[in-house]
């Protein structure tokens, strides 16, 4: 029964993607909840009629009050078919229509609601660019991802378990009223008037100071998480006291606004419980006077009462509801601020695969400022022939990542275009460019996941002897073998930690090359791609490297000129231009920018300590 009602919804279904979600909160979860429209509309009737059958109890109640008054032999001969069909209804009958409506909300509705928007938007974000992401915590990221669908069920939760069974309980207990005496709706409705007022009060209120509340929740995990991810930096530098405070603020701006939200609701609370004083003594006195008058059975004051009592009982429920129901949209909303953001780096609907053919690279007028006056690249113009090996060196911030990062399509140039084999790279679709590059970068992170699983990333498809062919290209075999994690798992199935942090820079690197050699691009891009290691293993990887580069049109980032000197163009930048080039030699004689920094790196400074 329970895989019945569980597999109504399939939260994976296919779906059109968005580059330009709604921006609305009605519109995005409405968005969300479309595969949900027909069980949402079966749920709604279900309350419907779980509201009726509650309110038809307490009239059947006050029926039998009114039928005590008369000869019990009498009585059950008059109505003893009618009480025993009751007593089936209410055994057998209610427990099944009760059992259909929970089951929808807590088997169908709630499991796969929050599942279908975590799954979604975890798909959306992943889709936007490195950029996006270098522009916000990771950790408030995922805790937006995570909080959003939990909240985005209790709101669906609460219009069907709450709202929509309190809105037809209400129109059930007017009704019943009505039918008695259409005297006892005036206090109902004088009732319902305040009652409005408070619910409105308390709504404005809500919604704001709820998603101040999460914001600030969110704005705890980010700088936690920021703490946890860097805290190698955090012990190398002692600053323990000053990440504790870094989030004490944080801490402090979520207890503020986490008061300011339970303040509302004191003054909801103790609003209500007057209001509900008002109430009862509204309808039971009231029905007491029409009894006292002879204008009202004994059973229409204890039905009266019964309904007052239960009404009494549900106003603090359906108020905090009503709370939970605007406070959770807050969240949401709060959320949305990510999962909803446009994705402004796409591929257009028809743009074709890259073709490549030869491995040609050519940048015409390329310029990238990111945004701001000045930085980036500026009119680069470089033709790379396909199988050549080029070096990128210059002063730190003289846009040799920002060029490599175009490259990648990480960005797109705010002018000029990258051409591979004449085609435009922003035509093309970026999961297809990315798969003919290679790239070995500085900060070899890994991720958190088997040494297997970090360099069959370069291939899923690869065989196992394959992989450990690669391992071994990259030196990396010998110390893999010896492995271990916390969890007994030795050799490739070892976890490397997050980011790889169980492993030595030298390590991490070996296992980062071991997965581009598993790719095994045609074009490869190296940022610094010995940087971690010593220099015996250094010497070692760098005939790796130049056997990898074989057959491929490269692009090497060193400051280690060592590296590159052997390459066939070496391009000197600076501030986001190319200043000099040629060959290793060449520039040597030319005596400019690059002769100087290899004289700094080979001389050891000695042309000063020749001046001295």
């Amino acid at each position: 029964m329970f895989r019945f009602f569980e597999n109504l919804v399939n939260p994976y279904v296919d779906y059109v993607e968005l580059d330009q979600p709604p921006q609305t909160l009605w519109l995005f979860l409405s968005d969300y909840s479309k595969p949900f429209m027909r069980v949402f509309a079966f749920t709604a009737f279900m309350s419907i009629v779980v509201a009726a059958i509650e309110i038809g109890l307490i009239y059947y109640m006050g029926r039998i009050v009114d039928v005590l008054g008369t000869d019990p032999t009498q009585m059950w001969a008059d109505y003893g078919t009618e009480m025993i069909l009751v007593a089936l209804f209410v055994i057998f009958v209610r427990p099944i229509l009760q059992g259909l409506d929970v089951a929808l909300l807590n088997n169908t509705i709630l499991p796969n609601f929050g599942t279908l928007i975590r799954w979604r938007a975890h798909r959306q974000v992943l889709r936007q660019s490195v950029g996006w992401f270098e522009n916000d915590f990771a950790g408030r990221i995922a805790n937006r991802i995570m909080q959003t669908p939990p909240a985005a069920g209790e709101v669906v939760f609460q219009v069907f378990d709450a709202l929509s069974f309190s809105l037809a309980y209400l129109i059930g207990a007017a009704i019943l009223l009505s039918t008695s005496d259409l005297r006892l709706l005036m206090p109902l409705i004088g009732w319902f008037a305040l009652y409005s007022c408070l619910v409105i009060w308390t709504v404005k209120r809500v919604g704001p100071a709820s998603k101040a509340a999460s914001d600030a929740r969110s704005l705890v995990t980010g700088r936690v998480v920021d703490a946890y991810t860097n805290i190698h930096s955090v012990k190398m530098f002692a600053h323990h006291d000053l990440e504790v405070d870094f989030a004490k603020h944080a801490i402090e701006e979520a207890r503020r606004t986490f008061q300011t939200e339970m303040r509302i609701f004191t003054v909801m609370d103790v609003t209500l419980v007057a209001l509900n004083g008002l109430l009862i003594v509204g309808i039971v006195g009231w029905a007491l006077m029409l009894w006292m008058a002879g204008e009202a059975s004994v059973g229409v004051v204890a039905a009266a009462a019964a309904l007052t009592l239960r009404l009494n009982s549900m106003t603090a429920w359906i108020m905090w509801a009503l709370s939970s129901f605007f406070r959770e949209l807050g969240v949401v909303a709060e959320g949305m601020e990510t999962i909803a953001q446009p994705i402004l780096l796409v591929d257009d609907p028809s743009a074709p695969v890259l073709e490549l053919t030869q491995g040609k690279i050519e940048m015409k007028g390329l310029t990238h400022h990111y945004g701001r006056a000045s930085g980036g690249l500026q009119s680069i113009d470089l033709t790379v022939q396909p199988g050549e090996k080029i070096g990128l060196v210059g002063r730190s911030g003289a846009g040799k990542s920002t060029l490599v990062k175009l490259l990648l399509r990480f960005y797109d140039p705010e002018g000029g275009q990258i051409l591979i084999d004449d085609q435009n790279i922003t035509t093309v679709r970026q999961d297809s460019l990315r798969r003919h590059v290679g790239m070995v970068q500085q900060d070899s992170s890994l991720l958190h996941r088997s040494v297997r699983d970090n360099i069959l990333y370069g291939r899923p498809d690869a065989t196992e002897d394959q992989m450990i062919a690669a391992a071994k290209q990259a030196q990396a075999h010998e110390f893999i073998l010896d492995l271990s994690d916390p969890e007994g798992r030795h050799g490739y199935d070892a976890r490397v930690g997050e980011r790889g942090v169980k492993l030595s820079g030298g390590q991490r690197q070996r296992i980062t090359l071991a997965r581009v050699i598993l790719k095994d691009a045609p074009i490869l891009l190296l940022d610094e791609a010995t940087s971690a290691l010593d220099s015996e293993v250094e010497a070692v990887i760098q005939e790796t490297l130049y056997g990898m580069m074989e057959g491929k049109t490269v692009i090497a980032i060193a400051h280690r000129l060592s590296t590159i000197a052997e390459m066939d163009r070496i391009l000197v930048m600076d501030q986001g231009q190319i200043v000099e080039e040629g060959s290793h030699d060449a520039l040597l004689s030319r005596g400019g920018l690059y002769a100087n920094f290899w004289a700094r790196q080979s001389g050891g400074f000695l042309k000063m300590d020749d001046d001295t």
